[in-house]
This record gives C-alpha cells, sequence and structure tokens, in this order.
C-alpha cells in the first residue's frame, strides 16, 4: 500500500467565505489552490502512463466524419462514468465493501451520518484510483483536496457528498477508439478528469407498495467519477468507449465493473446543434446500467430534441431517465447548476499530497493494459482483426487461448476451436464464457487428438459437446471410452472405399471425367457410413488411387466436417 507523503510546504489559504447559498466566492483562495498544484508538479513533468498500454495508429484508419441526423443535426456527447472502487473498505469508514449482503449490515456510524464522527481515508481506494488514471494516460496531480456537495436525498444521511470538485485528482486523459475497437475510423476521446467520491445508499421502492426501504450499505463506498470531454457524436461511439472504459478498469482491477450490479453506472450528457451554430441545451440521462440503454437511451434524446427544435420548441436543461419498455426518455427535474450544490472545501479532511515516489511504485505496478495486449497478441500469433477482437471481447479469453497455445500447439488450430468451437457452443446455450466449463488443459488435449490424427475433426465436436456439457475428462479418455478413435486401417479403409463406388458408379464416371468436387461426395458418405471415425485425408488418397486420379487430386479432407453437398446428395 502507498504512503500518503508531504515533500513541500504547502502556503497558507485565505480562510473561506461563503455566499448565503454556501459557493466558494473568495476569488483569492481558488487562485491559491491552482497556482499551488502548478507549484507541484516536478518542474513541469507531467506525471502520466506513456509507454503501459500506448496505442499505436491503424494503418489505414480514417478520421471521424461528421455524424449529422436528418441531415443537418449534430449530436454532442459526453459521458460521466461512476465505477466503485474494488477495495475491501469504504473510502472514509472501515466499513466492509461487498455486494449482496444483507441490508445495513456494513453501516458504520460515519456511513449513517452520526454526529462527532469524522472521515479517515482510504489508502487503498487512492492506490487504485491513481492506477486508472495512469491506465488512461492521465495527469496525477501530486496535490488535491475533497469538497462537500451539498443536496438531499433520503440514501445521502449527510446531506452532502464528499467529492473532488475545485482539485481533481487527475486530469486530461485519453481514451484512443480505432477499427479494432469495432468502429470504421480512428477517434481520441479526451478524459476531462478523474476524481475520488462517495457513493450513496440505496432507495429501495419495489419491496413494499407505498414505501421506500433505505439499504445503507453502498453509502460511503469509494467511486472513481471518469468525466469524458463531449467528443462523441453518436450512440455507436459512446457505447464503444463504455465497453473499453470497462475493459481497462478490470484489466487495472480496480473495479469489475458490472453495470448489471451497479459497480459501474454510466450519466450521459446529450445537446445537438446545427453545423457553425452554438451548441444547444445539455440534457442529462442519469442511471443507464447497460451498454444497449446507454446507445439506446442516447438515440432516443437525440430523436427527440430534434423533434422540438424542428417545431421550434425550446429544448429545457433538465435531468432525464430512460424508460426501456417505451424506447423513450422521460423527466426527472430541471437540471441543477453548480450554485445549486453549493460547494465548498471539506473541513475534517486535510489535502490529499502524494509523493513522487509512490505513483512512479503504482506506474510500475500496472499490468498489461488492454490496447497494449491487443497489439502484441496480433502481432505475436499474426491474428486479424475480427480474431483478435472476439479473444478480447471475452473476460478471461486471451489467458486462455495463451495457455492453450504455449504448448507448441498451431495457432490456427487453437483459434479454430476456442473462437469457432468453443465459444459458437456457449452462445447458442448462453453461457458466458469462463475457464471452468472446459479447462485450458481439457481444450488443448481436444486439439492434440485431431491434429495428431487420433481422431477427425467431426469426432472432435461430439468430445467438445460432451466437455461443454460438464464431462471433466481430458480429450483422450474420452475417445478411449468411446471407442471413437480414428480408423486408418488402409485395407478396412479401401474395403469401405470400394464398397462405395460400387454402389454409385455414374458418380465415379463423373469424378473419372474431371469433376473431382464430386470426390468429396464419396468421403461423405464414408465419413457417415463409419460415424466420423475414418480418417478422411487418408480415404481421400485411397479413393484418388482406385478411380484412377492423377496424384495432388483429392477432396479437401483437413476442412471436411462430414456435411455433403445437397446436389450430390444421395437418395
Amino acid at each position: 500500500m502507498a504512503t500518503i507523503m508531504r515533500p513541500w510546504t504547502l502556503p497558507t489559504c485565505t480562510a473561506i467565505q461563503l455566499r448565503p447559498t454556501g459557493v466558494c466566492s473568495c476569488i483569492a483562495r481558488r487562485r491559491i489552490l491552482y497556482q499551488d498544484r502548478a507549484a507541484m508538479r516536478w518542474n513541469g513533468t507531467r506525471f502520466q502512463s506513456t509507454t503501459v498500454g500506448a496505442t499505436s495508429r491503424v494503418p489505414g484508419a480514417t478520421v471521424p466524419p461528421r455524424n449529422l441526423v436528418r441531415g443537418r443535426w449534430e449530436p454532442i456527447i459526453g459521458l460521466e462514468i461512476h465505477a466503485q472502487i474494488k477495495s475491501r473498505s469504504k473510502l472514509f469508514s472501515d466499513s466492509r465493501n461487498a455486494f449482496n449482503a444483507a441490508a445495513n449490515t456494513n453501516v458504520s456510524l460515519i456511513d449513517a451520518a452520526y454526529p462527532g464522527t469524522l472521515p479517515h481515508l482510504n489508502q487503498e481506494c487512492v492506490d487504485l484510483a491513481i492506477k486508472t488514471a495512469l491506465a488512461l494516460d492521465a495527469h496525477v496531480y501530486p496535490v488535491s483536496s475533497f469538497d462537500r456537495k451539498h443536496y438531499f436525498y433520503p440514501d445521502l444521511p449527510q446531506g452532502y457528498q464528499i467529492t473532488q470538485h475545485y482539485e481533481p485528482l487527475a486530469q486530461n486523459g485519453r481514451v484512443e477508439l480505432s477499427p479494432l475497437d469495432g468502429l470504421e475510423y480512428s477517434l481520441t476521446v479526451g478524459i476531462e478528469q478523474l476524481q475520488l467520491e462517495q457513493d450513496t445508499g440505496k432507495s429501495l421502492h419495489d419491496i413494499y407498495p407505498g414505501l421506500t426501504l433505505l439499504d445503507l450499505n453502498r453509502a460511503g463506498t469509494g467511486l472513481m467519477e471518469i468525466v469524458t470531454k463531449p467528443d462523441l457524436r453518436s450512440s455507436k461511439e459512446a457505447g464503444v468507449v463504455v465497453k473499453k472504459l470497462q475493459a481497462l478498469l478490470r484489466a487495472v482491477d480496480s473495479s469489475d465493473g458490472n453495470m448489471d450490479e451497479g459497480s459501474m453506472r454510466c450519466d450521459v450528457n446529450v445537446s445537438i446543434h446545427e453545423i457553425d451554430k452554438p451548441y444547444g441545451a445539455r440534457c442529462e440521462l442519469k442511471n443507464l446500467n447497460s451498454i444497449k440503454s446507454v446507445m439506446d437511451a442516447i438515440d432516443a434524446e437525440i430523436e427527440r430534441q430534434i423533434e422540438l427544435y424542428e417545431s421550434d420548441i425550446v429544448v429545457a436543461q433538465e435531468t432525464r431517465g430512460f424508460d426501456a419498455s417505451t424506447g423513450k426518455t422521460y423527466r426527472i427535474r430541471s437540471k441543477e447548476s453548480a450554485p445549486d450544490y453549493r460547494y465548498m472545501p471539506e473541513p475534517d479532511l486535510p489535502r490529499l499530497v502524494l509523493g513522487r515516489e509512490t505513483i512512479q511504485e503504482l506506474k510500475d505496478s500496472l499490468p498489461e493494459l488492454p490496447d497494449a495486449r491487443r497489439d502484441r497478441i496480433m502481432k505475436s500469433y499474426g491474428l486479424g482483426m475480427i480474431e483478435t477482437r472476439t479473444l478480447m471481447g471475452e473476460e478471461g479469453m486471451v489467458e486462455y487461448f495463451e495457455t492453450v497455445v504455449s504448448k507448441g500447439r498451431q495457432v490456427k488450430s487453437v483459434i479454430s476451436w476456442t473462437i469457432h468451437e468453443l465459444l459458437g457452443r456457449l452462445h447458442s446455450r448462453n453461457i458466458n464464457f469462463t475457464p471452468e466449463i472446459v479447462t485450458a488443459a481439457q481444450l488443448g488435449t481436444l486439439v492434440d487428438c485431431v491434429d495428431q490424427g487420433l481422431i477427425s475433426a467431426k469426432v472432435g465436436k461430439n468430445v467438445l459437446n460432451l466437455m461443454v456439457e460438464g464431462d471433466s475428462r481430458s480429450a483422450s479418455e474420452i475417445v478411449e471410452e468411446k471407442g471413437w478413435r480414428q480408423m486408418d486401417n488402409q485395407s478396412e479403409l479401401g474395403q469401405m472405399c470400394d464398397a462405395i463406388m460400387a454402389q454409385y458408379p455414374d458418380k465415379v464416371k463423373i469424378v473419372q471425367k474431371g469433376n473431382v468436387g464430386v470426390l468429396g461426395f464419396f468421403v461423405g458418405q464414408i465419413m457417415k457410413e463409419s460415424q466420423g471415425r475414418a480418417n478422411p485425408v487418408a480415404l481421400s488418397e485411397i479413393l484418388r488411387v482406385k478411380m484412377g486420379l492423377p496424384s495432388g487430386v483429392a477432396a479437401d479432407a483437413n476442412s471436411f466436417t462430414g456435411k455433403v453437398d445437397k446436389k450430390y446428395k444421395s437418395k
């Protein structure tokens, strides 16, 4: 755990003066805060990640096109991602940070806002937030501070949230998007800032009719708020950014990023304007809990605002929700401005001062980040864009693939059995990939059995079916128990070829006249008769010799699956 250090003498700030609304009115104090930060950047050096996970531009990628809706309206979109920090305890208390615990069992006195209790900062939360900022290539400030954001809601016991309004932990990061992420072009999305703050409790409205219950287990949990710049122009871009941030948080292990559990939530700011005209009123879409809902809500809000503008109706700046059942957004409340929150520096917490060595240690401890991993596996294994995206799109799949291929197996075979066969079966059953369903060791034995000619590809698929259904044995054990070992006896295969040629003499003549594609029909019939056990490569060679075909002519036995072309299917 990093040590928070104070290597500088901090300048004395003037006293806080509040207007009736509680907003800091002392301009001199605000100026001191920011001058102080600028003076503590270690001689101007930006402390950010410049090598770990750096993204190279994809060759041939184009610049982002101008996205105009109905030929004239350009959407302007920004995101606010709230990610729960994956720490053992909360941000300012020792209460356990656990999902799905019994209601109100992980609540300390400060979480419940008992008078006289004071916050104490959790260093683990700070460390994880710094690592996330570095992974986003953001400028981590050596000095940051906490502030109170006042608003009244039942699940906020203190009546204010401790956040970082005036001096956030980090600013000026970026997320790089490219065709490898699913776009047709490259795009850099700026990260305005990353700040630490408290989460609220939960209001439960659907347990008892007419009653709202409060669960404070989540109150005080550490959050990272990641705010993008308004660089997005479509719902697709927004969805790609959310997915990429989710992968980055999981790679750093600073958050599990599970939107369905509420540990990652997304607010979206949407406005539209005509080209060369000022931006329109900004509406905020709150608490979107899936990538699909983010994209659908953006599209719905863009259409709503266009309809209003084209009907000469003013778009009000407001906070809105999204109803997935109707596909429409709805008004929650008018949009608050900064004075409404009465921001003020948090008097019970000192400023957070970080030593240079602390941040360097955290930077050095960063794991391989998603973009760096993507570039490496494409280069190391010669994978294409689609294969790479598929591997990167499943949590744990890259490690799984590399474990299987590490034993000297052919990359092409491992990719085929991993992506096409294994993932195909899991997705058809609506099962999410986990390495425990079919272990890397199991799949490795299956690849070996097929590549070494012990079984055919068709039998291999039957073996994989059993593994997916729960058989934990190796492929060789399953093959021996089922009697599925491939038939290689030349005499036995020759007799089967003679029998099938005698059954279809007309098709033999077609092959002998030069239509060698029909050769696959004979291979298919014998494979069907042998229940996939016959060696298709050996069959193809035996049939070639028996039909008097020249050397080098053969059915595509290596890719044969047992399916027969309908044109030559027996009646």
